[in-house]
């Protein structure tokens, strides 16, 4: 009987000595995490974006695989222009909108190189193509954008759709005339989209060596068989430091 009763005695003294935090993952109690200076919140996360628009907002592109678009706020935004690369630090969360929104971000930086505006050029061609034949935008409710043929990352065409079709307050839809056909929103039959317009932009090899970097695309805008409008060998050449300054147009048709 003395020996269980000191080894009961031994026993409380040693809970005793252990303190009485409830057991956290790793092994420590929840009185020593407390204290052993570590922060419950969670890490900071970076990621790279390429600014798409700045219309008061940043519209931003997810690089390096990421096939997000994002808004930044003004309070969260920099005067940034279109093309410039930036690191995003914010607290890992994404808001689950669309365009997504990061959460508490601390801080937006510049990326030094890689700047490139094509996504503003082709904006800047939608927009012209949406002002030639104005007749064609009436009684909308769709607009469609197809930039799948050209050098645009996922992210950066989706970017770009979403830009376009803001300003002018269609539903958009993106998609080849095919596949919008195939999904009823085209009439494949009578040749025609009654509320809707197709804007696409097609890029075109170029042969040769050149001392800064050329493109050379179709655009147009389609409505039905006889109502499009087409830039035909439009030409761009994107400067050293990684500016598309404009672009001409070869040739212009309508149907």
């Amino acid at each position: 009987m003395f020996l269980s009763v000191y080894a009961c005695l031994c026993l409380l003294a040693a809970c005793g000595a252990s303190g009485s935090g409830t057991p956290v993952p790793g092994g420590a109690s929840s009185n020593e995490a407390q204290t052993s200076g570590e922060s419950s919140q969670p890490a900071a996360v970076t990621t790279v974006c390429r600014v798409v628009s700045n219309d008061g907002s940043l519209l931003l592109a997810g690089m390096d695989g990421d096939s997000n678009i994002y808004i930044l706020t003004p309070e969260d935004a920099t005067n940034l222009a279109a093309g410039t690369l930036v690191e995003v630090t914010y607290d890992g969360s994404i808001m689950e909108t669309w365009p997504a929104r990061f959460s508490k971000v601390t801080e937006v930086h510049t990326v030094d190189g890689g700047f490139d505006d094509r996504c503003a050029l082709y904006l800047q061609v939608l927009e012209d193509l949406w002002e030639v034949d104005s007749g064609l935008n009436g009684d909308l409710t769709y607009i469609g954008v197809d930039l799948s043929q050209t050098s645009l990352s996922d992210s950066e065409r989706a970017a770009v759709a979403w830009a376009f079709a803001g300003r002018h307050g269609g539903e958009l839809l993106t998609g080849t005339w095919e596949e919008l056909a195939d999904q009823g929103y085209i009439d494949r039959e009578n040749l025609c989209w009654e509320d809707g317009v197709l804007f696409s932009i097609t890029e075109k090899p170029m042969e040769g060596v050149y001392s800064l970097t050329p493109v050379t695309f179709d655009a147009q805008k389609w409505r039905s068989g006889l109502g499009a409008y087409f830039f035909c060998d439009c030409t761009s050449v994107q400067t050293a430091d990684g500016h598309w300054n404009g672009y001409s147009v070869g040739s212009e048709a309508i149907s």
